[in-house]
């Protein structure tokens, strides 16, 4: 054999070798990605319920809430401190509560030792109280956003908004519930005493490096951040002991990138009553819901005497290729919460045939249309720019917002300041999940959604409010865009400097 085959020979066993511990490298990450917490979690923890943020009312009738940024240690496992961030406590938030037709005033003061912001993730109110980027609290000031409540009764939250930032922040502990009531809603026969029948449930996935929160990024992952477990109210292995035959889950999915599909480890059936802005018109009964980052739900489920049950994610289907499906979570299974029936329960009644009234358009009188396509580096194109208002908005008009993804990765899609209606997915009706007022859109790879919305707030031609995509991580890499509401005829001014406010 000539010396020149030889070489040929060795460089094509190298070229083999090399191929398969690349191929080798590569099952081996495909097979570890997986992640299942079904049969390891043990619930040990009672559930944490946040306490109700306490209030006053002003001689002029105005609720006022003060919440607090602050720095901390959390004992997530016994006897290991993590340090974390949270308001008026050391991780997360108390839940604030309000009537629709109140006015509201929320002194946020930051303890922290950088800037950050607080949104209210769904409220309908005037651009320069929404919280966002444009609205940064210097650390040592307080910010004193104030508005009036109108809109339904619903579960919304709140969480920073710092750009570039947010991802972070969140994930650091800073969030929480603020439930909106009004008449209607309190006139119905649905579970309602808070922390009872009435369960706030704030989802996390979390990942510990030691005693330490890991939130590092995985080089396989685009969507962001993903953990290895789940916490709900800041609780590791939760479970919530309930005397009530139904039991109402307030879901929020607060994670930063992944999204759940809950349901129960026995498949039986739950009533979903309420999305992201409100009831529904009436029950709709499923057996999964699907919720991805910033998405809320309310649901209804029985329990049976001395039962236990599992509210679990399972497996998402959302017509990712295997690659994606992978390594953003698709394949993933978590045993989230486990409620435990007294052997005794308190009967409730029948949910009601009817429950609420959509303030929201169908599209049918739209005063125009807008389309955006959703990509990593931007969207239309556009990396988010503080100084530029890339949409301008006639207060009082409905228009149709056309949203696409073709980018190959999972992405969702959140407006400030309005709950829409999603007209139509790939041209044809929603599921039930996505018939109820939304703020916040799953959009997997593939997908164009058709959204109606109407923009009644206050005009300001120079505070914008954003929509962006609601993984967290593709938001901070500017995935978002501003736009201003305007009176007719009237033209987009120009944002203030953006710093951080100053405060007193």
């Amino acid at each position: 054999m000539s010396g020149f085959k030889r070489v040929l020979i060795i460089l094509a066993s190298v070229a083999t070798v090399l191929a398969l511990a690349v191929g080798g490298g590569f099952l081996w990450l495909y097979s570890g990605a997986k992640v299942s917490t079904v049969g390891r979690t043990s619930f040990r923890n009672e559930l944490a319920v946040p306490p109700l943020a306490e209030s006053t009312v002003t001689a002029d009738g105005t609720r006022v809430f003060d919440l607090k940024m602050q720095a901390g240690e959390t004992e997530f496992k016994a006897g290991r401190k993590t340090p974390t961030w949270g308001f008026n406590g050391s991780y997360l938030g108390p839940t604030l509560r309000a009537e629709r037709g109140e006015k509201v005033q929320v002194r946020v003061r930051n303890t922290l030792g950088e800037a950050s912001s607080v949104h209210w993730h769904g409220m309908r109110l005037p651009a320069k109280m929404d919280g966002g980027p444009h609205q940064m609290v210097a650390p040592g000031t307080t910010w004193s956003p104030h508005w009036k409540v109108d809109q339904p009764a619903a579960t919304l939250w709140y969480h920073p908004h710092p750009h570039g930032e947010t991802e972070d922040h969140v994930q650091r502990g800073l969030a929480g519930m603020f439930i909106l009531d009004d008449a209607k809603s309190q006139g119905l026969a649905l579970p309602d005493t808070y922390g009872v029948n009435d369960l706030p449930l704030v989802v996390q996935d979390v990942k510990f490096d030691g005693a330490r929160f890991d939130h590092g990024k995985g080089v396989t992952q685009t969507v962001g951040f993903l953990g290895d477990r789940t916490m709900v109210n800041g609780t590791l292995d939760p479970y919530q002991v309930v005397g009530d035959e139904l039991v109402r889950l307030r879901l929020l999915n607060a994670s930063t990138a992944r999204t759940y599909d809950f349901g129960f480890d026995d498949s039986r059936a739950f009533s979903l009553i309420g999305t992201d802005g409100g009831l529904l018109e009436k029950a709709a009964r499923m057996d999964r819901i699907q919720l991805s980052p910033g998405e809320r739900a309310e649901v209804v489920v029985r329990v049976r005497p001395g039962e236990r049950t599992v509210l679990r994610s399972f497996p998402l289907d959302i017509g990712q290729d295997f690659y994606n499906q992978r390594f953003n979570g698709g394949d993933d299974t978590f045993d989230v919460l486990e409620l435990r029936a007294k052997r005794r329960l308190r009967p409730s009644p029948a949910l009601p045939a009817t429950l609420g009234k959509l303030e929201i358009p169908d599209g049918s009188h739209a005063a125009r249309g807008r389309f955006f396509d959703l990509k990593l580096s931007g969207i239309n194109g556009k990396r988010m720019s503080m100084g530029r208002i890339d949409e301008t908005v006639t207060r009082g008009t409905t228009e149709t917002w056309t949203v696409r993804n073709t980018n190959g990765m999972p992405h969702n899609f959140h407006v400030h300041g309005v709950q829409f209606r999603v007209v139509s997915v790939n041209g044809r009706e929603p599921e039930p999940a996505l018939r109820g007022a939304k703020d916040t859109v799953f959009i997997p790879d593939g997908t164009t959604v058709k959204l109606a919305m109407r923009f009644d707030g206050p005009a300001d031609p120079n505070a914008p409010f954003m929509y962006h995509c609601h993984l967290l991580y593709h938001e901070d890499q500017g995935m978002m865009g501003q736009f201003v509401v305007v009176e007719k005829g009237q033209k987009a001014g120009r944002p203030a400097a953006s710093h951080a406010h100053q405060g007193h």
